[in-house]
């Protein structure tokens, strides 16, 4: 089963969404059998590469709401963080456009490493007070990741990746897609947001019954559990709602 998590680097609920898939995850019995693959998606691709302001500033004055708004807005959203065991700290939060960040999550995904580097940007982002558009920021993420220096060195000198950024930017609007987190399954369900492991959970539960059906062995014919002309109970010697065969 295949699950692709569209997201932003600059996205506060992209975190708590994460860390609340990750819980539905570990408790779902076939969570061997799942692949996890991180999508780009950019909340603001206008961004300048560096916004001279607090998060504050940025959101009330590129976004056009109040201060007091964002700052209870803040408070919401640190609250929901907390309860997933996260830190936020949006006093410190370096704003900055997080084109290059996703190139280095692709970056890292060709080298296996895909999660940690989405785990370590969200965290430095909003628990740390990191610069996610700094280069020396994003070499010495990239060198604790493992990556090569010399890769890392060329996500600065050329475009590499940049492709790879915009392709998702564009299946997620052919999807319908206008916000993150938003979790796609087998390209057949769909769950917009930071919703509650519990609902992750159920979510996943369908999904792999959809692509697992149980299948009847002695049945005439073959066919899956829940086929009403698969199987009568009275000729296989097992119990019905009307009695058992004798």
């Amino acid at each position: 089963m295949k699950i692709e998590i569209w997201s932003d680097v600059a996205c506060p609920w992209c975190y708590i969404g994460k860390r609340r898939f990750e819980t539905a995850l570990a408790a779902f019995p076939h969570r061997d059998s799942v692949e996890v693959q991180w999508r780009s998606y950019q909340l603001d691709p206008s961004l300048p590469e560096h916004f001279d302001g607090t998060e504050l500033e940025y959101l009330s004055t590129r976004k056009g709401m109040a201060p007091a708004q964002v700052s209870q807005m803040f408070e919401h959203v640190a609250a929901q963080a907390t309860g997933e065991g996260l830190n936020y700290r949006f006093d410190d939060v370096v704003v900055a456009n997080s084109f290059t960040a996703h190139r280095l999550i692709h970056l890292a995904a060709a080298r296996g490493r895909q999660d940690a580097a989405k785990e370590r940007l969200l965290s430095d982002h909003f628990e740390h007070g990191k610069d996610i558009g700094n280069r020396e920021y994003l070499t010495s993420l990239g060198l604790d990741l493992g990556l090569d220096a010399g890769e890392l060195s060329e996500l600065f000198t050329t475009d590499k990746y940049a492709d790879d950024v915009r392709r998702d930017t564009t299946e997620a609007r052919d999807l319908g897609i206008s916000g993150v987190p938003f979790f796609v399954i087998d390209r057949k369900f769909g769950l917009s947001g930071a919703q509650p492991a519990e609902t992750f959970s159920e979510a996943l539960e369908q999904a792999w019954q959809e692509s697992h059906p149980l299948v009847l062995v002695n049945a005439a014919g073959g066919g899956t559990a829940g086929d009403s002309d698969t199987v009568n109970a009275a000729d296989a010697n097992a119990c019905g709602p009307d009695g058992c065969a004798v």
